[in-house]
């Protein structure tokens, strides 16, 4: 028996002139991301994405999972073909859901007949699928209202298809529909998170992480290119710079309050991440600052570091509970390696009593007393930039 997938889309149906962009953008994606599994082929048509594998031998299972992962997909499921005639359509769905039925104690029908022309209207086509159903299956019972089993046969132009489950999609917007934006990364568990809910709003994500050796290690390092490769897997490739913070944390240490010392340096990551904006043209930056977790993230320690951007900076974790942020770094599979207990330049050189009420010009004075400038210019010269592929 033929076997494809139907992809139903979300919030794209709602796009109106313009959907057929974001629907372009979803069949590229998940062109890109089956790729690896076999050769498919992917059309639209009547706000459904059909996905036919060319040989029998591609493991749809291993399709499934990668669907799991396209942003901008609701819902799929796997259904099988077969012809408009409804003889033909009793037999396949007797066959096709032989490992399913058995095993089910309650079921309906649900009819959709995209194709007016077909000889049999939705409730007629639902009671005699049904009924053949039963006749196959004595044991099931018919549930209208809280079924176990929902068999579902939709009627479209070139064929019907039947199928019984429906498998939930990562929803959202198509990686890539709303631009770009520059994660700045750490090795904790908030940032990776921060990453992914952009993503699922389209954007697409690169990465800048800030090391300080021999403050941190080259572990550490190797534990935030993991957590970008799990975020690749919903991001796409990720465009991964390495900036080297070392001589200015130790500038900072040196010559700044140690009240300020997390701040400042929060500052100076913005305006080497704003740099890197600028010359590739990415529009906006995301870190996963939560509101009132840490001291650098007071409503008055964020005013004080969003003050040197000059773009859009996205928080998308601000106002939520570090349970909430931790079931979702579950979810992504990024909370067991984030906390792996290498260190990160984020707490090196953190102060004893860091300033959670700091006054924009308090902290502009002191940035000030030290000429930062050639530190800066010499990170940014030496970042290292590297593609984590999906």
């Amino acid at each position: 028996m033929k076997e494809i997938i139907l992809v139903k889309n979300g919030e794209i149906a709602l796009k109106g002139l313009n959907r057929h962009t974001f629907e372009d953008a979803l069949v590229k994606n998940i062109r890109w991301r089956l790729r690896k599994i076999g050769k498919f082929q992917i059309k639209k048509a009547q706000s459904t994405i059909y996905i036919t594998p060319e040989n029998e031998q591609v493991d749809l299972d291993e399709a499934c999972d990668a669907l799991k992962k396209v942003f901008g997909i609701a819902a799929f499921s796997r259904s099988v073909v077969t012809q408009k005639d409804l003889e033909v359509i009793k037999t396949d769905a007797i066959e096709y859901l032989k490992d399913l039925l058995p095993y089910t104690k309650t079921f309906k029908v649900a009819a959709k007949r995209a194709d007016k022309r077909f000889p049999y209207q939705s409730p007629d086509l639902q009671r005699e699928l049904g009924g053949a159903l039963l006749d196959a299956y004595p044991h099931l019972k018919v549930d209208v209202h809280n079924p176990e089993v929902t068999v579902t046969v939709e009627i479209r132009e070139e064929s019907a298809y039947v199928h019984a489950k429906v498998i939930q999609g990562a929803g959202g917007m198509p990686v890539g529909t709303s631009g770009e934006g520059l994660l700045l990364v750490s090795g904790g568990i908030d940032s990776p998170v921060a990453g992914y809910m952009m993503a699922r709003r389209g954007l697409k994500m690169s990465a800048m992480h800030f090391i300080s050796p021999p403050y941190t290690s080259d572990r550490a390092l190797q534990k935030v290119e993991t957590l970008c490769e799990k975020l690749s897997d919903y991001s796409g490739d990720i465009v991964f710079y390495c900036v080297p913070f070392t001589k200015l944390q130790e500038a900072i240490r040196d010559n700044c309050p140690e009240e300020l010392f997390t701040i400042i340096m929060r500052r100076l990551m913005m305006e080497i991440a704003i740099r890197f904006a600028e010359r590739e043209n990415i529009p906006c930056l995301v870190t996963g600052e939560s509101l009132a977790q840490v001291a650098s993230q007071t409503v008055y320690a964020i005013a004080t570091t969003n003050a040197v951007a000059d773009r859009p900076v996205f928080r998308p974790l601000i106002g939520m509970d570090k349970n909430d942020i931790i079931a979702i770094a579950r979810q992504i599979d990024t909370f067991e390696t984030s906390i792996l207990p290498y260190e990160d330049c984020c707490t090196v050189f953190t102060p004893k009593r860091p300033k959670t009420k700091p006054t924009l010009k308090y902290v502009e004075e002191s940035q000030a007393a030290f000429d930062f400038e050639p530190l800066l210019a010499d990170a940014v010269d030496n970042t290292i930039i590297k593609t984590i592929k999906m």
